[in-house]
């Protein structure tokens, strides 16, 4: 399986961002992908008071031109996230992904809401505009079972180790972290997920942009089932072709099988 990575610069134009989402689709076609892999608030400048400016219901402007696209393309694409407008005018930072015909094969509100205040580092506040998911996302390709999460979720070990147990094989999690949280956690948090799940960890970033008032870490990452990273970009706008074996899954299951020898009889994971 094939996956092109595009660390996109944010427009705050969405017209544009659909643009620069078109031409990663020619990429994709050009260099033989399968899945089209996009940031977090890839039509969205990462700020709280953006999201419910940006936000559209299930089924709007910019899920249509993404679905559009991937049926155009042929291509599955997995949306990084965008600002979704709920049934009850809520707001969530929601993924959606899409197969190759253009149907949603999945939908996943982010879970976990950024609030943090690092001293003398980064803070911000997702919850002051955002509402949290409630589901764990899993989903079905042609290549098997997936799972998908949004930046900061993927920062729960619970939530990763749900979507395996549920079959994922591929962990989808688009994000952007910034100047404090890139450094120190960014690489680690892929590796670490990656190896005690025993599967791949694909975290897509937008480019940095110096003349935003958020600055991403960038670093588009991707890993394997070993905690091998197994390529990663640098912070600047571009692509990133990677290709996986999903059968070292089970390869590396069988022969250090973290996941079977869990203590089921002493301790259980469930979803409430």
């Amino acid at each position: 399986m094939k996956i092109l990575q595009a660390q996109m610069m944010v427009s705050p134009s969405k017209d544009e961002a659909i643009k620069t989402l078109e031409a990663a689709c020619k990429q994709a076609v050009k260099v033989g992908a399968d899945f089209l892999s996009l940031p977090e608030m890839f039509c969205c400048p990462y700020e709280t008071a953006n999201f419910p400016l940006y936000a559209e219901a299930e089924g709007g402007n910019v899920w249509s031109k993404c679905a559009a696209l991937a049926k155009k393309y042929s291509i599955y694409i997995s949306a990084g996230s965008v600002p979704e407008q709920g049934e009850a005018g809520e707001v969530y930072n929601t993924a959606y992904v899409f197969d190759r015909q253009g149907r949603q094969i999945a939908k996943h509100r982010k879970m976990h809401l950024f609030d943090i205040d690092v001293k003398g580092g980064q803070s911000f506040k997702e919850s002051d505009t955002l509402t949290a998911g409630r589901d764990v996302t899993v989903f079905d390709t042609e290549f098997g079972p997936m799972g998908l999460c949004i930046c900061y979720d993927f920062r729960f070990p619970e939530l990763a180790r749900l979507m395996v147990l549920k079959g994922a094989k591929v962990i989808f999690a688009p994000a952007a972290f910034n100047m404090t949280t890139g450094p120190a956690h960014w690489e680690l948090m892929y590796r670490s997920q990656a190896m005690f799940n025993q599967c791949f960890a694909i975290g897509t970033a937008p480019a940095r942009d110096l003349n935003a008032t958020y600055h991403s870490w960038g670093h588009s990452i991707a890993v394997g089932p070993w905690g091998n990273v197994i390529a990663q970009m640098d912070e600047k706008e571009g692509y990133q072709l990677i290709e996986l074996d999903l059968s070292e899954t089970e390869a590396i299951r069988q022969q250090l099988p973290l996941i079977k020898h869990r203590r089921t009889d002493l301790y259980a994971l469930e979803v409430k």
